[in-house]
């Protein structure tokens, strides 16, 4: 169903930003819901392999300890577990980032961009496809960025209070300067480190308005996480409660792992997802904020008036 284009660049301050974010939230949740199904399907299926390999692990680690075995071969297999399981966690991690970061972007610029408010899935992937390199280049230096950034956070963070509030504005500035960074380069065919520069330029600019938006927006992100994953976290909790009341061996029982799998399977997808819809609000912010700098939008309608007359 066709809806009302929302204008992205347009001037807003904080409250509009957050108002503006959530109705878009609404609009486009089901049609980037599809791209992200279509495009991740096979990393869920390997969501779903790590938690096996990681569930049955720890349960096995955990069976093998509680009852003192010694066999060598039983604690490496369950070990072996564990360490695959990590091992494939993170290189999902890292690619399903670097993919849905990407997806959520384009698909913001292609909505921007685009003449109806619907929004081409095929685009949206040919896009991404043509970024790849420029897209894992700024990933990799983001990553390497990010590392530098704990090491000092975790200096500055030993001064009591001030130390904890500039470690948090640090985290916040550098995930407003990525986004709008990443949003910069794929809109404006920059390079990557003009990119940079470009994200720099709009942070300094807009700062506050930039931190608060993240800061606010990433806060009820969290919350409606909580929400959502509560309702299987009952359910978990209710069967765990009535198993452990009627004796049943929850480290054995082949439903219960089962059920933590499926379970560590869905929380992975839904941070995935997270980080998508977290990259939303640097979009919004981006063409708002681009906006008030330049005013392209403003100066273009006011060629087609002059052209007009």
């Amino acid at each position: 169903m066709l809806h009302k284009k929302i204008e992205l660049k347009q001037r807003r301050d904080v409250g509009d930003m957050i108002s503006t974010y959530f109705e878009f939230f609404k609009k486009n949740f089901k049609p980037f819901l599809n791209i992200f199904i279509s495009y991740n399907g096979l990393f869920i299926l390997g969501f779903l392999g790590v938690s096996y390999l990681l569930v049955t692990g720890f349960v096995g680690t955990f069976a093998e300890t509680s009852n003192n075995f010694s066999i060598a071969n039983d604690i490496s297999s369950s070990q072996m577990y564990l360490v695959a399981g990590f091992i494939g966690l993170f290189i999902l991690i890292i690619i399903t980032a670097v993919l849905n970061y990407s997806l959520a972007a384009v698909y913001v610029i292609q909505y921007q961009n685009g003449e109806k408010s619907t929004v081409d899935k095929k685009q949206v992937l040919q896009m991404v496809k043509a970024n790849l390199g420029k897209i894992v280049l700024f990933i990799v230096i983001m990553i390497v960025a990010y590392i530098v950034l704990m090491v000092v956070g975790i200096i500055v963070s030993i001064i009591p209070v001030l130390g904890t509030f500039a470690y948090y504005l640090m985290i916040l500035a550098f995930t407003a300067w990525a986004g709008l960074s990443f949003m910069a380069m794929i809109d404006k065919n920059l390079d990557v480190t003009d990119s940079f520069s470009e994200g720099m330029t709009l942070l300094k600019a807009f700062f506050w308005k930039s931190i608060l938006t993240n800061l606010v927006i990433g806060l009820l992100l969290g919350i409606l996480m909580m929400v959502v994953l509560m309702i299987p976290g009952i359910l978990i909790g209710i069967y765990a409660f009535h198993s452990l009341d009627s004796g049943v061996d929850l480290v054995n029982s082949p439903v219960a792992n089962v059920i933590w799998t499926l379970a560590l399977a869905l929380l992975l997808v839904l941070y995935t997802l997270n980080q998508s819809m977290a990259q939303f609000v640097n979009g919004i912010l981006y063409y708002s904020i681009h906006e008030e700098n330049y005013n392209e939008l403003t100066r273009k309608r006011i060629d087609e008036i002059g052209a007009g007359e």
